[in-house]
């Protein structure tokens, strides 16, 4: 009588050096390009992603990585968002919008799955009212870069792509 053997299935291998990034942003962030442009700009959130696409390129080459692939997540369900940063990426560039000022859960899941991340904002956080400069998120970040408008997404990334572990 003969057996027949199963195989096991096989698991995708990443390139070396490749590097998955999620760009997640939270509540709100929908809107932009046509909120408050006094704080955020005029720039809309479709336009901050091909900035980035049109970018990582050349910043994963002055981090010394291979391929860097980017996912981009928005939104306004703070249980889904949660649910995002459980996958597994290598880092997250992350805008929680309000959520900055009001989540432990998001600082928490963070903290659990114990990879590296930088926070960013359009605005200058330290510039507005009261309650905006407190970042739940922040103490644990590899970095927090906010108050240059949509640069702060190119410089959050390239400073996040110095820190993730391929």
């Amino acid at each position: 009588m003969s057996t027949i053997k199963k195989s096991k299935p096989v698991a995708k291998k990443k390139a070396p050096n490749s590097v998955r990034i999620l760009v997640a942003n939270g509540v709100n962030l929908d809107l932009l390009g046509s909120r408050e442009a006094e704080h955020y700009g005029a720039v809309t959130l479709q336009e901050i992603q091909s900035q980035m696409e049109a970018s990582v390129v050349g910043l994963a080459e002055v981090a010394g990585l291979g391929p860097v692939s980017l996912e981009f997540f928005q939104s306004n369900r703070e249980h889904e968002f949660l649910e995002k940063l459980s996958n597994a990426y290598d880092g997250f560039l992350i805008n929680p919008g309000a959520w900055t000022h009001t989540s432990l859960a998001i600082a928490d899941r963070l903290r659990a799955v114990a990879r590296p991340y930088v926070e960013v904002h359009l605005s200058n956080i330290s510039a507005r009212e009261e309650f905006r400069k407190k970042s739940f998120l922040a103490p644990g970040a590899a970095g927090v870069v906010y108050g240059m408008g949509a640069e702060s997404y190119l410089a959050g990334l390239c400073g996040l792509l110095l820190k993730v572990k391929p």
